[in-house]
């Protein structure tokens, strides 16, 4: 049991609960009706969603993991590697989570009447995190692993956090897509700077295992560049006044934003110290959410 809760890697669902959160108080923000209920039978929609793609990465990934090391934030949990008679269960436990992320979306449709297309829309959210690495999409080993993770954490996930609560999609709910899907994008492309050796040599054709890691390093700093530039420009382009102060937001976005400039003028090329860089922009790309949710929540109680 110890070894299946480290397979989950639950330091990863802190970004999944964040942008959720994120998705939702911007609704709310925009005069959407506060329901803690419905926000918690929605956030259980994207749970067990997450924990799954934990353990289906594992096991699809093994093969791969057993050139590495696992890290905090990279390399996978070695596990399956150094416990393979736990394979078949953590691909059961993968599909039991898809299976029950479907169920509570069911429950979600019939208590609150929604759209059947609700549930479409967290089959894609499953389905991306499932064929990341499984057969016979294998995303990750086609070059495609970046654009699903980047279109779950930069849409889909916050998306939903919106939907749960508004009732439906509109052009205002989609205001945040652009700096997210620059960080989605950030957050995948950095993941995979610790592990280029290990998915070269388990054919894995990352982004970073075709480029190499001083590619890496400077397209996360461009893109988190893009992504403070959004909120530095944004008021000037628009005339709508909107209930957030978006120069608080661009002051936030400086942290990672700083991390990710280091990175592309150290672009170290050993993972070691590469792997140090690597952290730093994660930790502060989870700083950017966790502060900019604080912020729409004591908005909220005001």
């Amino acid at each position: 049991m110890k070894k299946l809760m480290l397979l989950a890697r639950f330091q990863f669902l802190l970004a999944s609960l964040a942008l959720f959160i994120l998705g939702a108080c911007w609704a709310i923000l925009l005069s959407a009706s506060f329901s803690l209920s419905r926000m918690l039978l929605g956030y259980l929609i994207i749970l067990p969603a997450h924990l799954s793609v934990s353990f289906s990465n594992d096991y699809f990934d093994v093969e791969t993991d057993k050139f590495g090391s696992p890290a905090i934030f990279s390399g996978g949990s070695g596990i399956l590697v150094n416990h393979p008679e736990l394979r078949k269960t953590a691909k059961w436990i993968a599909i039991m989570l898809i299976f029950c992320s479907l169920v509570v979306g069911y429950w979600f449709i019939s208590i609150y009447s929604y759209s059947i297309w609700f549930l479409g829309y967290i089959a894609l959210c499953d389905l991306l995190g499932w064929y990341y690495s499984a057969p016979p999409l294998s995303l990750a080993y086609r070059g495609l692993g970046e654009l699903s993770t980047t279109l779950t954490a930069g849409f889909l996930v916050p998306g939903m956090g919106y939907l749960v609560m508004n009732g439906y999609l509109d052009i205002e709910g989609l205001l945040f897509a652009i700096p997210l899907l620059l960080y989605g994008l950030a957050f995948i492309l950095a993941v995979e700077i610790p592990d280029m050796e290990m998915d070269r040599l388990g054919n894995k054709k990352t982004w970073v295992a075709r480029k190499g890691r001083s590619f890496g390093f400077i397209v996360v700093g461009f893109l988190l560049l893009a992504a403070t530039g959004f909120f530095s420009i944004f008021p000037w382009v628009n005339s709508r006044a909107f209930p957030v102060d978006f120069h608080l937001l661009l002051l936030f976005s400086v942290l990672p934003l700083g991390a990710g400039i280091i990175g592309a003028l150290k672009r170290p090329i050993e993972q070691k110290t590469a792997t140090k860089y690597v952290n730093g922009i994660i930790i502060t790309l989870a700083m950017f959410f966790i502060l900019t949710d604080g912020y729409f929540i004591l908005m909220l109680t005001r």
